[in-house]
């Protein structure tokens, strides 16, 4: 078996772990692979030419699960001549050359800082018959000046800063992201344009901290201006953002929020803890009156707004009483929705040295305590929308059992999931369209709507999806070499690896 027929292009597989941040990164490997002339494998493939990994540190298990499916493609690479394994993101950069010596059958490793090297470092390492590792220790471009295949017809990632400032205790994000490094709002509003000229209509703004944007180019209210800026952009229906953080979140961002009127009322405010010891502990810059001050003044502009959270159980040293204020913290703040983790040791954190790590039983009992109670605010927070009419962007992937139910499913502007019923529009509403409907039932993670539905409107995201064009963003190679198609099956030569 060859990898592609002579002259064909060579197809390409990303596989994505990890966060939003991730997310949008595998739109830029796609796009930079496709520039570079490959071709996305079909979903049935089980033999790509190249696969990607791409990343994520952050949890416990990720080393795990990475060399594990690394051990489960070793045969199949054995079986398919030429084809290459790429492994990239936070846990690449994190691991280096580590992942070659436990993974000998790996071609490349790229870090988070030279994403735009990947087609080039493929091509190396195919001429030399050996490895290829390339990690930068900061960027040398900001990534979003990388072709981009989106995924989404409908809605599109903007990245507007790349990196953090913060020293969380619990978090390795900042050591394998670099310093914040923040984009020029020209640029930022130029993709989005961009996007918005395909047909996206829901653009989400990405940063490891949105609020401290502007930070590089001195305007500390320079968030608060790019959303009212967005909010000029026609046929952009829908902006939101993530992630803020609460030590920098100011008062011009609520009123951009309220006041801009495509900017969506949900909001992402990351507590981690409600106990001050504990926010202390984990270098949090704030504490809990703070934070439920920001959320009272959030609902004091927008009534409506839902707001989502980030909490940690079981960090090092967390009493009883710790746990049960951040309990309380989160029975006030009435969130529709929370990703609630247990805590587990980083290596490179200083969470991981810290003394008193909880024992594992104690910390899973927390952790069910708090989904228990996070579980009881959502489902009544959720069942005040019964008989109240949302307007849903239809989405993809949404709904697992829609196609047994009969439903389609999307978010509503709040950012709630929604399953409504197609009624007489069945085979009418295509992903990316616009339909207004009415909350029939409610529970903790969800909204039904089993009615005829109100209104349908379709859109060009619709009819894009209909299409089957996903846009893509240009980019510029950063003077790296364009690939084109690659040869099927390269001689094996002689020469030294760069490293």
């Amino acid at each position: 078996m060859t990898t592609a027929a002579a002259g064909s292009p060579r197809t390409y597989q990303v596989r994505t772990y990890g966060c939003q941040m991730n997310v949008h990164d595998s739109e830029r490997i796609s796009g930079l692979l496709e520039q570079a002339g490959y071709v996305r494998a079909a979903d049935a493939d089980g033999n790509p030419d190249v696969v990607v990994f791409n990343t994520c540190a952050v949890r416990e298990n990720a080393d795990n699960r990475l060399y594990g499916n690394l051990g489960h493609l070793r045969p199949v690479k054995d079986k398919h001549p030429g084809m290459q394994i790429a492994v990239g993101g936070c846990l690449a950069q994190k691991d280096r050359g580590d992942i070659v010596r436990k993974a000998p059958w790996v071609d490349v490793v790229f870090g988070t800082h030279n994403i735009g090297s990947l087609p080039a470092l493929l091509e190396r390492a195919r001429h030399n018959a050996a490895a290829e590792v390339e990690i930068l220790e900061s960027l040398d471009v900001f990534p979003s000046t990388l072709p981009t295949r989106r995924e989404s017809t409908y809605a599109g990632w903007v990245s507007i800063s790349v990196g953090c400032n913060n020293t969380c205790t619990f978090c390795i994000v900042p050591s394998l992201r670099g310093k914040e490094k923040d984009r020029r709002p020209g640029d930022v509003l130029a993709e989005v344009r961009a996007l918005v000229d395909s047909g996206v209509l829901e653009v989400t703004l990405l940063g490891q901290n949105v609020n401290s944007y502007g930070v590089e180019f001195g305007d500390r209210y320079a968030f608060g201006k790019l959303l009212r800026a967005c909010g000029e952009i026609d046929g952009l229906e829908r902006v939101r953002f993530t992630s803020p953080h609460p030590k920098d979140f100011t008062d011009d961002v609520i009123a951009a929020m309220a006041e801009t009127p495509n900017v969506c009322h949900s909001l992402h405010m990351p507590l981690q803890s409600g106990s001050d010891d504990v926010l202390k502990a984990m270098r949090r810059s704030y504490r809990s009156e703070k934070y439920l001050g920001i959320i009272e003044r959030v609902r004091a502009a927008m009534p409506d707004a839902a707001i989502t959270t980030d909490i940690i159980v079981g960090f090092p040293g967390e009493t009883e009483a710790d746990f049960q204020r951040t309990l309380d913290v989160v029975r006030e703040a009435r969130f529709s929705s929370a990703f609630t983790f247990q805590y587990s040791k980083r290596p490179g954190t200083p969470a991981a040295t810290m003394p008193d790590q909880l024992p594992k039983q104690v910390v899973q009992e927390r952790y069910e305590r708090l989904i228990a109670t996070v579980e009881e605010i959502t489902w009544a927070e959720n069942r005040k929308l019964v008989g109240q009419q949302v307007e849903v962007l239809v989405a993809v992937g949404e709904g697992r059992k829609d196609e047994r139910t009969g439903r389609m499913s999307g978010r509503a502007r709040d950012g709630r999931l929604v399953h409504f019923d197609v009624g007489s529009l069945a085979g009418q509403i295509r992903p990316g369209d616009i339909v207004h409907t009415t909350v029939t039932y409610a529970a903790p993670h969800h909204l039904n709507a089993d009615g005829e539905p109100l209104s349908h409107r379709r859109t060009r995201a619709g009819d894009a999806a209909e299409a089957g064009r996903a846009p893509r963003t240009p980019g510029v190679l950063l003077g790296l070499p364009t690939v084109g198609a690659p040869a099927a099956a390269p001689a094996p030569t002689t020469g030294c690896a760069a490293h």
